[in-house]
């Protein structure tokens, strides 16, 4: 029978699950690999305090470009700063900022900042007194000495990274085991066991924030749900995840990704992954509005929600046997865009996978999402995942 299973169930020991069946994610492993410990946080709160000081040091304001004024020492070939209309307070600018400006301007900042500071800034002050002038917004902060963090047109709609990780606490809490939602478990790859109580460290924490934006991933790893039966008759178990992100320096736009998902590993690929949807909302002027309108709402009702529609999309996509013999296996595929050989292939596999034929849609979508995960070419993998999802939703 297909259930929820009990939340009270002793989990300490983990669960089995399939890696064979879904989709493999990879854009939280690589927010892993790329993070330094300074950028890795252990508990939503900490990762709060840190984004919310930030905030609180900050301040923007809409100025002239060709009022920007250059400044740059010959005693000190490697500091540049800014001087800013409205003050006399000499503002130095991060990496990203600077490389902002150049762009505003026209200029290849890569060459300007292998050039010394007199030089780039001689430059940098051409272009911003010869380039059209234009209104832009800074994003200044002051932490012992002012920055420059961003540059940005005036109409960039702001969302402060605060106020996407307090959308995720009033869900979360601190995201680590207080509420149904918190960092991920880890796979034993050895044994097929997804141990959900893992310690939370800076080497298997999933909430990140840095200079330039903020990444986190959360799940419901300790009430998995039943949909299903694998092969060797024990229960095919999902639970529920999420990550989101933002940038507001202007590196990325703010976006919430939703699933179901079988398992997550050491090195925080996401295995087995079924019905992912995504949200995105660029910083533009009406960002904010849309952030409280869309986004946060969105991310309200899938941490709320029941999971029966997802289980009985399942078990729809289970019952609706399409093909029984060879033939009809292969005009199915046939018939819905599928070379001779991608059909073979899709049947090969689930016979493989599953030690038997395909029959019902989700045999086929299984197979189509195996063939998938070994394509190397990204797009060709995103076009065989596009029509497995396709193929399933008709189905439901």
């Amino acid at each position: 029978m297909t259930q929820v299973l009990n939340a009270t169930r002793d989990l300490s020991g983990g669960f089995k699950v399939d890696l064979s069946r879904g989709e493999r994610i990879g854009r939280v492993s690589s927010e892993w690999f790329s993070r330094p410990a300074d950028e890795r946080y252990l508990s939503l709160s900490e990762l709060f305090e840190a984004v919310q000081t930030r905030t609180e040091r900050s301040r923007t304001r809409t100025v002239e470009s060709a009022a920007i004024r250059v400044e740059a020492s010959r005693n000190d070939a490697e500091r540049l700063t800014l001087v800013l209309p409205g003050s006399d307070i000499p503002i130095a600018p991060t990496h990203w900022s600077f490389g902002q400006l150049a762009s505003l301007v026209g200029a290849p900042a890569a060459y300007l900042r292998q050039l010394p500071a007199p030089l780039a800034g001689i430059n940098l002050q051409y272009g911003l007194t010869s380039h059209r002038s234009e209104q832009v917004k800074t994003l200044e902060i002051e932490d012992g000495r002012v920055e420059l963090r961003a540059v940005t047109g005036p109409d960039y709609g702001r969302i402060f990274d605060r106020e996407l990780v307090a959308a995720v606490q009033r869900i979360a809490g601190n995201g680590t085991g207080d509420t149904r939602w918190k960092v991920p478990g880890v796979l034993d790859w050895s044994t097929s066991i997804y141990n959900p109580r893992a310690d939370i460290t800076k080497d298997t924490t999933t909430l990140y924030a840095s200079d330039r934006d903020v990444f986190l991933f959360l799940v419901d790893d300790l009430n998995p749900i039943e949909a299903g039966r694998l092969r060797d008759g024990s229960a095919d178990l999902y639970f529920r995840g999420f990550y989101c992100w933002n940038s507001e320096v202007g590196a990325k736009t703010l976006g919430i990704a939703s699933f179901y998902l079988r398992a997550v590993c050491q090195n925080r690929n996401l295995w087995g992954v079924e019905e992912f949807e995504e949200i995105t909302i660029r910083h533009s002027k009406y960002a904010a509005s849309r952030f409280a309108r869309e986004a946060a709402p969105a991310l309200a009702r899938f941490a709320n929600s029941s999971p029966m529609p997802f289980i009985n999309g399942i078990k729809a996509a289970r019952e609706r046997i399409v093909a029984r013999a060879d033939d009809d296996r292969g005009d199915f595929l046939r018939k819905r865009g599928f070379s001779k050989a991608e059909a073979t292939r899709i049947i090969e596999t689930v016979l493989t996978e599953e030690g038997r034929k395909p029959e019902s849609v989700f045999d086929f979508v299984q197979g189509i999402t195996a063939v998938a995960r070994d394509k190397t070419h990204q797009d060709a993998r995103l076009d065989l995942e596009a029509r497995a999802k396709k193929l399933f939703d008709k189905a439901v």
